[in-house]
């Protein structure tokens, strides 16, 4: 019996490190059985080693278990807070999944979970599969509540450099109803609204317009609302996020600093308030109270006095 396993994960890594190197070692063993490892193998067959690249920081995992003729689909999330996962097969021949793929599940703040088990058919032939893993954040259940929201700069002027529908980069889903804040390195960041922080990332440097190289590394914050919404305060200063994740926080509690992170050409703070959609992550319109009134977002123009040189992300 030969089972060739072949796994190929697209996993969104939402706001992961960039790709570091990783050895796979595959071999035959005197039965024919073809095996792979991460670890050198310790066998006088002849070995065959590739370097792959791997996303250390996704927030959601997969791993396949088990061996021979019968495999589990592990998925681990990692947010404090719901994620929603969809599980699918690609190439496969000789194998049976149980429940059939592709599927659609949530699982619940760092929960993790098999999915479905994998198994071979015909057990006297070659056996193989791929496997492609998305994630979003969030519960496909969630509702955005019509609350008023609160400035995230505490004491900081508002001076918006991109608003809603902002043609510089606020057109997609996820960041249509978004805005930049323009805020010196170091300006305190509060949290809008009371929530359980759900995500962090704060150990990223450098900045630019290299969407490659810039677009997963903007230190982050991100908040969930009783209602599952969630906020996103994002390009924060290095290590300067205060709080945990799973850690409740209320509104105008200190999150971070506002820093230069990310895809991002200057030092400000882009918020936005996200729902799941049904794996696809959507930005909504909120409202905000600034330090003189309520304020409006309706425009992608630079407010009065923002700098519309230095657009935001």
């Amino acid at each position: 019996m030969k089972t060739v396993a072949r796994l190929a994960l697209a996993l969104l890594a939402l706001h992961a490190a960039a790709a570091e190197s990783k050895k796979i070692y595959k071999f035959t063993d005197a039965a024919g059985v073809v095996h792979f490892t991460d670890q050198p193998p310790v066998t006088d067959r002849p070995v065959q080693e590739t370097t792959v690249k791997v996303e250390p920081g996704a927030m959601v995992q997969l791993r396949v278990e088990g061996r021979d003729s019968q495999r589990q689909a592990r998925v681990f999330n990692y947010f404090a807070g719901p994620a929603q996962i969809e599980l699918s097969v690609g190439d496969v021949h000789n194998i049976a999944t149980d429940p059939p793929l592709p599927l659609t599940v949530v699982l619940q703040a760092r929960e993790e979970r098999v999915v479905a088990s994998l198994q071979q058919t015909d057990r006297a032939q070659p056996a193989g599969f791929e496997l492609a893993l998305r994630a979003i954040p969030g519960s496909p259940d969630a509702r955005h509540e019509d609350v008023e929201y609160r400035w995230p700069l505490a004491g900081h002027p508002a001076r918006i450099h991109q608003g809603f529908d902002g043609a510089f980069s606020h057109t997609s889903e996820e960041s249509r109803y978004a805005i930049d804040a323009a805020a010196d390195e170091g300006t305190p960041v509060v949290a809008a609204r009371d929530g359980v922080v759900m995500e962090v990332q704060d150990d990223y440097y450098g900045a630019g317009l290299d969407k490659e190289k810039f677009a997963t590394r903007a230190n982050v914050v991100r908040v969930l609302h009783r209602d599952g919404s969630m906020a996103v305060y994002a390009h924060l200063r290095p290590e300067s996020v205060g709080v945990q994740p799973g850690k409740y926080v209320y509104a105008g509690q200190k999150l971070g600093e506002s820093g230069n992170t990310g895809y991002s050409t200057g030092p400000h703070l882009h918020f936005c308030v996200q729902v799941n959609r049904g794996m696809r992550l959507v930005s909504v319109p909120f409202r905000m109270r600034g330090p003189d009134g309520p304020l409006d977002f309706r425009t992608a123009a630079p407010a009065r006095g923002a700098d519309p040189a230095v657009p935001g992300s």
